[in-house]
């Protein structure tokens, strides 16, 4: 018999709700007991540290390896194959062998000269490995999700402020001009009254089904103890390490929600000039998650059957990945990871910016400069902790609607559901004991 999304939803909820962890993190000394003044800005060079090398993280920092006042001096990472592939990637960009590598990031935090880090771990240690860097003294550039739970997203915004640390989500798009400039078109006033937002996501999915157990590699090969982290412990497989982590409710974020969500939510926030707040109400249907602001605007989060192929008809194919549209009284403005900005009728389009000079969504280039200029000036980045904060929690809410398949109201002050105790407990998950 076919597994309806109900049943699967359903057998979800028993088997986490039996899951069971103790909650625990590293001992780390704040970085005001080490002497480390927060609110100084670096010297002439940046000396950044690497937690977490994959293929994202090898795009995000072939993108800063070329600024001149960045030095990458460190990388940490579980994997021995990746520490070297990393070390390569530095070593022959500048022309040395001077890249230090190490199995256990908190080594890598040990060291004071490292100003920075960048994270780009699995979703599981995002946040765990943030608050552990800004409390050894460093600005952290995180890559989204930044947290895999409401409860995860408080806690590293908190952590942020209370020491005092420059922090930027990668949520990049906000630094990219076509997006920047749909928003701001939004803001103009000349869609008229804002009144919905359409931010495209995968179909929500939740699995946690076990691969076979394998044998464990040697820990300086694969350290799987430190790669699960967080996480609860399963058995050890290959392909987890190489990526088949995707999907799974113990190392991913919100049903996978968030990894467009973060992006296109977080947009759809900005346009709407949400940033200190998020939608009231969460309600799932077949085809998408209807979110209502307090103001009236609706964010729709759509579903899309073939997210990197065929997007019509709700969005324009061309325009590329994570699309958004934002409509007004007067019309509407739609654009993606290509560039190119459309509106709803030809008079609209006039008023639109030039978008002859393109830059593709997935460019880190101007967010990874952000940060560091914002390292500079001690001044809040363009995706800080709060804006990561919102758009994120927002995210988190509404997969958390479609995981319990009912409408749920929100309390953006309190960051907590009304009146129900079952989706308040998803906002948070068991930490398992890494140390």
């Amino acid at each position: 018999m076919k597994k309806t999304v109900s049943d699967s939803r359903r057998q979800f909820l028993i088997s986490s709700t039996a899951a069971t962890a103790a909650a625990s993190m590293s001992t780390i000394v704040p970085s005001s007991a080490l002497g480390l003044d927060a609110n100084s800005s670096p010297g002439e060079m940046i000396n950044l540290g690497v937690v977490g090398i994959g293929p994202r993280c090898t795009y995000d920092l072939t993108a800063m390896l070329k600024f001149k006042d960045v030095r990458c001096v460190a990388i940490a990472d579980v994997q021995e194959s990746r520490r070297d592939k990393g070390k390569e990637l530095v070593d022959s960009t500048y022309g040395n062998s001077d890249c230090k590598l190490y199995r256990d990031f908190r080594e890598l935090l040990d060291r004071p000269d490292i100003d920075a880090v960048l994270v780009a771990t699995g979703d599981r240690w995002h946040a765990a490995a943030s608050m552990l860097a800004a409390q050894a003294g460093k600005d952290v550039y995180s890559e989204k999700p930044c947290g895999i739970t409401i409860e995860d997203c408080q806690k590293l915004a908190d952590t942020m402020h209370n020491e005092k640390r420059v922090f930027q989500a990668g949520t990049q798009r906000r630094s990219v001009p076509n997006f920047k400039q749909a928003v701001e078109f939004a803001h103009s006033g000349k869609l008229g009254k804002v009144h919905t937002l359409h931010a495209s996501i995968y179909q929500p999915v939740l699995d946690n089904t076990w691969l076979p157990a394998e044998p464990l590699p040697p820990q300086d090969v694969v350290d799987w103890n430190l790669w699960l982290g967080p996480a609860a412990w399963r058995p050890y497989n290959q392909k987890y390490v190489q990526g088949r982590w995707r999907g799974q409710w113990d190392f991913d974020s919100g049903a996978r929600l968030l990894d467009w969500g973060a992006h296109t939510v977080d947009l759809c926030q900005w346009a709407n000039q949400a940033d200190d707040t998020m939608p009231i109400e969460y309600e799932p249907t077949e085809k998408n998650i209807v979110c209502t602001y307090e103001n009236g605007v609706k964010l729709i989060i759509d579903f899309l059957p073939d997210p990197f192929g065929d997007r019509s008809p709700d969005y324009i194919t061309r325009l590329g990945t994570c699309p958004v549209r934002f409509i007004g009284e007067k019309g509407w403005v739609e654009t993606g990871d290509e560039g190119e900005i459309v509106a709803s009728s030809p008079e609209l389009q006039k008023q639109l910016p030039d978008s002859s000079k393109r830059v593709r969504g997935l460019d880190v280039g101007a967010h990874a400069r952000d940060f560091f200029d914002c390292m500079r000036s001690r001044k809040m980045t363009a995706a800080n902790q709060d804006v990561m904060r919102r758009s994120h929690i927002a995210c988190h809410a509404a997969a958390i609607a479609w995981i319990l398949n009912r409408k749920l109201k929100f309390d953006p002050v309190k960051e907590e559901f009304v009146n129900d105790e079952a989706a308040n407990r998803l906002r948070s998950r068991p930490s398992r004991e890494w140390v």
